[in-house]
């Protein structure tokens, strides 16, 4: 072994600053190297001279050899010596400085829980539907459709697609189709009560077998083949069935529809983007047998085989479905394929990796929860905004404190520390800091989960139970110690220890400039959180009270109503005599999500149904009580009269539709094609006319998101759905009323009930979650970056105390010294203001692009928001400078 100057330095370095002596080293070689510290500490040659003369100071060999291995054991047990030690002086900071640590790791923790929480919240997001077998071949059909004036995007193709796919193109291996229609109230042949069931689908036979979900009783194959068959899930079966074998067993269905229990599924789990409960055959559905192209109505999912393209496939399914989509085009609008596309019409459809169905399905309507991968970019920005404002608190606090550790610096660095020595000593300090924090962060993601669970609507946990995530979790902890120290470190290890031993020691302009920049950028985040929080309230308050057309309040829904049947108009009859109901009207087609919807296309009569002239417009059936009941206003003629025969051929126009139509005369008529009630096909050359007998304001039908579009309104049956109209401030008087009178007609059913303007709130759910989410963050930014600021404004008027004390003696107010304080900071905030508005105007006007209605945003939103952050700012500061500036002259010159 070759005795280095690198273990000489080691020895050196640890006698100067240790002052112990090991025992091991040879006496001789101790006391040489302790008379060379003593005698040559100035010169800075001391490590070559200790080498050179160790080396030329022992005769023997042996005796030389023997040294240099006892050196060298003893160096390699010195790295151990110093880590310890490092955590040593950490720990013995940590304590000391008690406040400015308090600080530091309840920001960093905050910081931590925070994006722990948004981690748990993104990770789930992204998990959805990756489970399945083989999802990464398996695709959904999605269409984009534009036909004259009109644009549509669905989740949903024409019905013979399905089958198409699997026999035309080879590199599909297999295709499902899905049917929803709506709920249903599910009893079994022994039970009396009804239960209303969400979950329900119709689907091909090859459900199970193409997404490989697990049976628990029954044959994959086979549990669809039957037209009254039903596949439950195992969660149902033990609700409906308990212990009790369920295969076999009727399941009845609205009353009188006997399904026959023929499998049991494994439930399907939460992070899936559908969830159905009960899956019954598409053949029992006889318009899924339908071949009309121009018509989408079905779900329709297919996976590849394995190593397909699935970017060259959808070439080849748009081939396909033009040469089926032709000849009905040219029986539909009497142009050829390539008229239909010169016009700038098309039919593009697109297959969708099921993987990504989830978080990129901006559809108006799907099969199933879908969430927004906005929302989740959003949520990383804010984890990594809380989480940078905490860092620069520890970087601001620690270069604002390093004038208290420069002589520590220079002392260290005359008694043999190298640079990176004081690097490794002071990381080691922000890293433990960073430990302590992600303890602390622990505790307050226990407490704050389920209240987060209530923001997010979700049912998240800590996988405690999974060692990676703890290893994820302590790498991100050393990770941000280290991100937080690291400028620090190298900012006070650079420190000249000649000038700091003299007094001579100078931050200079450029660790201020730092540190305020810091500051400016902290506060910028802030005043953007501020102003997102605002402009996210302020539309969600522009929506609750923007004049929709139709009055929402006081309006009482009674779902289900179909199951009276015949009995539906006495009821309604019945229901009309109650003191407090008003008016009621008997209609699926509500101007809520969730409720019926019926497009249709019609032309002007006159002209011609060509591409030009076909208007595509949502068919509503209503009641003559309908426009009453919603609180629509009539503009022009008059409403239905079901008494007049002519008035089952009358249709009342919005005043949209009107002006798409161009009708000159308003009491004009359009027309429709007639359709084959069996097949479903157009009737050639037949025609049904519809006369216009009136206008109805315009009225938002669906999220503000979407323009008001074409829409009228028909006198027809739609019977799922009682709306009631109520004239009270007592309502649960008026429902108790309503409940025992439907219990006079439906005494086996449980009244289903919910209040319009409750189903209007519920399309805003995720834009509420968003306004609380980012209130809390925003909440939490601020707060962080106060935390910072106050101990930052608490160290600078320690600094000054003596300055103050000065002022104070030469006849200085308190008014003079509070403003002295904080008018550094806040020129601070102002221009953490001027850089933010820019940045929060692209922001939020991002945001509110997709809403076709949405707020004037002016200038007193970041006003406001600047405002509040100024002085939010500007208390926190306040306090410690007025503390600073009431404090006895006399207690801080005593000494002087």
């Amino acid at each position: 072994m070759t005795l280095t100057e690198e273990h000489i330095n080691y020895i050196i370095k640890d006698i100067a600053y240790r002052g112990i002596v090991d025992e091991d080293l040879g006496e001789e070689l101790v006391d040489h190297i302790c008379s060379l510290v003593e005698g040559k500490m100035e010169t800075g040659m001391r490590f070559i001279e200790a080498y050179d003369l160790t080396i030329k100071g022992f005769g023997s060999e042996s005796r030389l050899q023997e040294l240099q291995d006892q050196t060298i054991k003893y160096s390699n047990n010195n790295t151990k010596i110093m880590v310890k030690n490092y955590f040593k002086i950490a720990f013995r900071n940590l304590v000391n400085h008690k406040f400015y640590s308090a600080i530091n790791i309840t920001g960093l923790g905050i910081s931590m829980a925070c994006c722990i929480l948004i981690s748990l919240f993104v990770i789930d997001e992204l998990s959805y539907d990756k489970f399945y077998t083989d999802a990464d071949r398996i695709y959904r059909i999605n269409s984009d459709i534009k036909f004259g004036e009109n644009e549509f995007h669905f989740a949903v193709a024409p019905a013979p697609m399905g089958p198409a796919l699997l026999e035309e193109i080879p590199e599909i291996e297999s295709v499902v189709r899905f049917r929803s229609r709506g709920t249903y109230l599910v009893r079994t042949a022994e039970a009396v009560e009804s239960i209303k069931e969400n979950n329900l689908i119709f689907a091909d036979p090859s459900f199970f077998t193409l997404f490989g979900i697990d049976m628990v009783e029954g044959n994959a194959k086979d549990a669809l083949t039957e037209p009254m068959s039903i596949a439950i899930s195992q969660s149902i079966a033990k609700k409906y069935f308990q212990q009790n074998d369920p295969l076999g067993q009727i399941l009845i269905l609205d009353g009188d529809n006997e399904f026959h229990v023929t499998a049991v599924y494994q439930d399907i789990p939460d992070n899936s983007h559908f969830k159905f409960d009960f899956i019954m055959p598409l053949e029992t559905l006889e318009v899924s047998k339908d071949q009309i192209w121009v018509s989408n109505n079905y779900f329709t999912y297919f996976k590849v085989r394995e190593g397909v393209n699935p970017n060259q496939l959808d070439i080849k399914i748009n081939k396909m479905v033009e040469a089926h989509v032709a000849p009905q085009v040219k029986q539909f609008t009497g142009n050829t394929m390539d008229e239909f596309h010169s016009a700038g019409n098309y039919m593009d459809y697109k297959s969708q990796p099921l993987s990504k169905i989830y978080l990129h399905s901006p559809f108006n309507f799907d099969i199933g929860k879908t969430g927004d991968i906005t929302y989740v970019y959003l949520f990383l920005i804010i984890a990594i905004f809380i989480l940078v404002i905490a860092c620069i608190n520890f970087m601001n606090l620690s270069t604002a404190r390093s004038a208290n550790r420069a002589k520590e610096v220079g002392v260290r660095k005359v008694l043999g520390s190298y640079k990176s020595h004081l690097v490794r000593q002071f990381l080691t300090e922000s890293i433990l800091i960073s430990l302590v924090a992600f303890l602390f962060s622990i505790v307050v993601v226990n407490i704050a989960l389920p209240f987060f669970n209530e923001l997010s609507g979700k049912s998240l946990s800590i996988p405690f139970n999974q060692p990676l995530y703890y290893l994820v979790f302590i790498a991100t902890a050393l990770f941000i110690g280290f991100l937080a120290g690291v400028y620090p470190a190298f900012f006070l290890s650079s420190f000249r220890p000649v000038n700091v031993l003299k007094g001579k020691l100078s931050l200079g302009s450029k660790s201020g400039l730092v540190r305020s920049g810091l500051v400016i950028f902290q506060f910028a985040i802030s005043i953007i959180l501020l102003i997102g929080t605002v402009t996210v309230y302020r539309q969600l308050q522009f929506i609750q009270n923007k004049k929709l057309g139709f009055n929402k309040e006081q309006v009482l829904l009674i779902n289900d109503s179909y199951m009276l049947d015949d009995k539906l108009q006495s009821f309604k009859d019945e229901i009309l005599k109650i003191a407090n109901v008003k008016s009621a009207t008997i209609s699926g087609y509500l101007p809520v999500s969730g409720y019926n919807r019926s497009d249709q296309t019609y032309w002007p009569e006159g002209k011609e149904p060509s591409q030009d002239n076909l208007i595509s417009m949502q068919n509503w059936k209503v009641d003559e009580d309908y426009l009453k009941t919603m609180g629509m206003e009539l503009v022009w003629g008059r409403n239905f009269n079901k008494n007049l025969a002519s008035d089952s051929n009358a249709v009342i126009l919005n005043e949209k539709a009107l002006t798409a139509f161009n009708l000159d005369n308003k009491n004009g008529t359009i027309l429709t094609f007639d359709f084959n009630s069996n097949t479903g096909d157009i009737i050639p050359n037949q025609y049904i006319k519809y006369h216009v007998i009136g206008v109805v304001k315009d009225f938002n039908y669906e999220s503000m998101t979407q323009p008001i579009g074409n829409l009228s309104l028909h006198l027809g049956r739609s019977s799922s759905t009682m709306a009631v109209r109520l004239n009270t401030v007592d309502f649960q008087e008026s429902i108790n009323s309503i409940t025992a009178v439907w219990k006079e007609f439906a005494p086996e059913l449980a009244l289903n009930y919910k209040f319009l303007d409750s189903a209007f709130e519920d399309m805003y759910r995720s834009e509420k979650r968003l306004a609380s989410v980012f209130t809390v963050f925003a909440g939490l930014a601020i707060f962080i970056g106060c935390l910072g600021l106050f101990a930052l404004a608490a160290f600078m008027a320690d600094q000054r105390t003596k300055e103050i004390g000065i002022r104070k003696v030469m006849g200085a107010s308190v008014k003079t010294i509070v403003f002295m304080l904080s008018k550094e900071f806040s020129k601070l905030i102002i221009l953490s203001f001027i850089i933010a508005t820019p940045l929060a105007w692209w922001g939020v006007t991002q945001w509110l692009s997709k809403y076709s209605y949405k707020i004037d945003f002016g200038v007193e939103v970041y006003i406001l928001s600047g405002l509040l952050a100024f002085i939010i700012a500007w208390l926190t500061v306040g306090y410690q400078s007025i503390k600073a500036a009431i404090s006895n002259p006399v207690d801080s010159l005593r000494s002087e």
